[in-house]
């Protein structure tokens, strides 16, 4: 007996199958990265506020070490070396660059009131998503990622929603996310994906590889990057790598002024 027409697959089912597969695995390897991006940031901060005063009391170190040397031997070399080695110390900064962050129009913020006062600094804030904002921005990047839309208003809404879960999320903004995820599912329906010519289908396949391969840049600058390098090292705890190359940089200053005592002594 012949199977009716109307129950045979039609020649683009499987192409539609695939397609979305695809979706979906570019959608998950989009969280993937973002998460990522979140991550180095997050740890490029921390790296900056721990070890950055460190980093640069070895420049200046450095530089009077050159100097040091240069100024005993006389050589024209060393003394070459001393003003490539100043050179690398940053400059003393003005008084509108050394304020910069301290204060606004209506004066001094309480962190720079409290270092002219010798009271405690509030530490650094720490932002890191938790792992309920992880799952939160997992759910609502699956269900409103804009590469599920077909029409531009579609797509265009769902842009916009995603602009902010992503500015939630990096802020580690949990509460926020909750509220995002309740205010997707009180609004409307995404519209129901019609069927597609094959021809629309094979060029939304290259556009999903065009996208991927877009993205594994990005993932292989952040992850080659001396950031994403570090914290590729210890993605579980990166506070402990923080604090072992803190020890490292403060044996390196000891050295450093050791070497500059006996130099000027």
């Amino acid at each position: 007996m012949t199977t009716p027409e109307a129950e045979q697959p039609r020649p683009e089912a499987r192409l539609e199958q695939a397609v979305r597969a695809a979706e979906q695995a570019l959608i998950e390897f989009e969280i993937a990265v973002e998460t990522f991006r979140v991550e180095v940031e997050n740890f490029s901060r921390l790296h900056h506020q721990k070890l950055g005063p460190m980093y640069a009391r070895l420049d200046e170190l450095e530089a009077q070490i050159a100097e040091a040397r240069a100024a005993r031997t006389g050589d024209p070399e060393d003394a070459r070396k001393a003003a490539e080695a100043r050179a690398r110390v940053l400059p003393m900064p003005g008084v509108e660059e050394l304020f910069h962050g301290w204060m606004d129009d209506e004066g001094l913020f309480p962190e720079a009131v409290a270092m002219l006062t010798d009271q405690s600094v509030r530490p650094p804030e720490r932002v890191r998503p938790s792992e309920e904002a992880r799952k939160l921005y997992r759910e609502l990047a699956r269900k409103a990622h804009p590469d599920l839309a077909q029409e531009d208003d579609e797509r265009a809404r769902r842009e916009e929603f995603i602009t902010r879960v992503n500015a939630a999320y990096a802020r580690g903004d949990e509460a926020l996310l909750r509220e995002l995820a309740e205010e997707w599912a009180a609004g409307p329906a995404p519209a129901e994906r019609a069927p597609s010519p094959s021809e629309e289908l094979y060029a939304r396949l290259e556009w999903l590889a065009q996208r991927k391969e877009l993205l594994t840049l990005v993932a292989r600058e952040l992850e080659d990057g001396a950031i994403g390098s570090m914290l590729r090292m210890a993605p579980d705890d990166p506070d402990r790598l923080l604090d072992e190359i803190a020890e490292k940089l403060l044996a390196d200053v000891a050295a450093r002024e050791a070497e500059l005592a006996e130099l000027v002594g």
